[in-house]
């Protein structure tokens, strides 16, 4: 995908990768920028809008928990810019001592978004098609032990994308759904876990290995999610590590069996 001249919501845009996203999307030349978060920041908006003098930048709340606020965002969103091409869904919380919340934000929040998104963007129902990156992470590959809820949501949130991409879907939607796993990145997610793993007691050892894993910039990070959106391969799951994009394929374990008597 050209992403120039583009509409794009970015959710969960006043994030440490978010922010960079945000930068490196607007070099792109896109045409208008949705950026969606709990809280405003005017700062990093107006900073964006003088810099970026040739896209529209936008801000509207969201409330990722609330479904109605979700419902809404969108909603104000087609009545600025009518037509979207990209999606990023980019909301993170790493705090297992938070269960609901953590589930309610990297897995169900997602949800919602993805399929509102997808009302709107739909070729067969008036849209035209696009991409939707939902940002996962490398703990949405594999089980991980220090954040276990965390990683369960995740890991879901793989699965429900990937299993959105399906061809007969795409087929008829024109949107892309991809997933974006990044590895270790150097933000404020990873600030202070110490308190935040799902078995505290047990997880001393595990936080001092947390602390010596190397990490990438934010800035490379964003490179490599927009890489992956003009790419806009149906399905493609990315590990966005260290400064490499690696395209990952899931093994298949299970396949139905007809009954071929009925």
């Amino acid at each position: 995908m050209d992403l120039k001249d583009k509409n794009v919501i970015y959710i969960g845009g006043f994030g440490g990768i978010g922010q960079k996203c945000l930068q490196t999307f607007l070099k792109r030349e896109i045409k208008n920028l949705i950026v969606c978060d709990l809280h405003d920041n005017k700062e990093v908006l107006r900073s964006l809008r003088d810099s970026y003098s040739y896209s529209n930048i936008f801000y509207i709340p969201i409330d990722v928990t609330k479904n109605e606020s979700i419902e809404e965002a969108y909603k104000l969103a087609a009545k600025k810019v009518n037509k979207f091409d990209v999606v990023v869904n980019g909301c993170g919380l790493m705090n297992d001592s938070f269960i609901d919340l953590t589930i309610d934000i990297n897995l169900k929040g997602v949800i919602h978004s993805t399929l509102k998104a997808l009302e709107y963007m739909d070729a067969s129902k008036g849209g035209r098609g696009g991409v939707i990156a939902n940002i996962s992470s490398v703990a949405g590959l594999q089980p991980n032990g220090m954040f276990a809820i965390y990683s369960a949501a995740k890991c879901g949130l793989t699965a429900f994308t990937c299993s959105l991409a399906y061809p007969l879907y795409y087929k008829y939607t024109g949107v892309s759904l991809i997933t974006l796993c990044p590895g270790f990145t150097d933000t404020t997610l990873l600030d202070s876990v110490r308190g935040k793993e799902t078995l505290t007691e047990y997880a001393e050892p595990l936080a001092v290995a947390f602390a010596k894993v190397k990490r990438q910039t934010p800035e490379i990070c964003a490179e490599m999610i927009v890489k992956a959106v003009e790419i806009s391969k149906n399905g493609n799951v990315w590990m966005l590590d260290n400064g490499e994009m690696a395209e990952i394929e899931f093994k298949t374990f299970w396949k139905p069996k007809l009954n071929t008597q009925q």
